[in-house]
């Protein structure tokens, strides 16, 4: 599957704030089968400190539903929250993960069910264009190419006059 921007975003994140040594996009479990189906967004892996940031990102501008309905909304999402766990139970060994959803617009009915979410951290919302609004001000002052093609655009944009 192809990185989309709201992926880089969060990996150039992870890499330039989060100061992650190695970020992976779409990694699926190796050997195929079922389980190589289920991809994991973003992972960034900080060996300094032994952590890895384990990500899902939804980047639906108009709010985060999958499905109809709500209920197809919350099934899908703790899916993907299992898959979060079970690769890095399975794969990250040597790390302390952190699972992370990333969102730039969730509806209130959605939020508060992902908050039921234990152990997930949430950067969605304000949040998230908080963290935006720093890869914006990083971008302003620096003019190196990091090979994160969304920050490459802040970059530009940034510098432009």
């Amino acid at each position: 599957m192809n990185t989309e921007m709201g992926e880089y975003l969060v990996g150039a994140y992870l890499k330039l704030i989060y100061k992650c040594d190695v970020i992976d996009f779409n990694v699926r479990r190796p050997g195929g089968g079922l389980a190589g189906l289920n991809e994991i967004d973003v992972i960034g892996l900080d060996f300094k400190n032994k952590i890895a940031y384990v990500c899902e990102v939804t980047t639906h501008l108009d709010g985060t539903l999958y499905g109809s309905n709500m209920a197809d909304t919350v099934e899908k999402l703790q899916k993907k929250y299992n898959n979060l766990q079970g690769y890095a139970k399975e794969f990250l060994t040597d790390f302390s993960p952190l699972f992370i959803f990333w969102s730039p617009v969730v509806t209130g009915r959605v939020e508060s069910e992902l908050q039921k979410l234990h152990g997930l951290e949430l950067i969605i919302n304000k949040k998230y264009t908080e963290k935006v609004e720093q890869l914006k001000e990083l971008a302003k002052h620096g003019t190196h190419d990091t090979g994160n093609p969304a920050f490459r655009v802040l970059q530009i944009l940034g510098h432009l006059k």
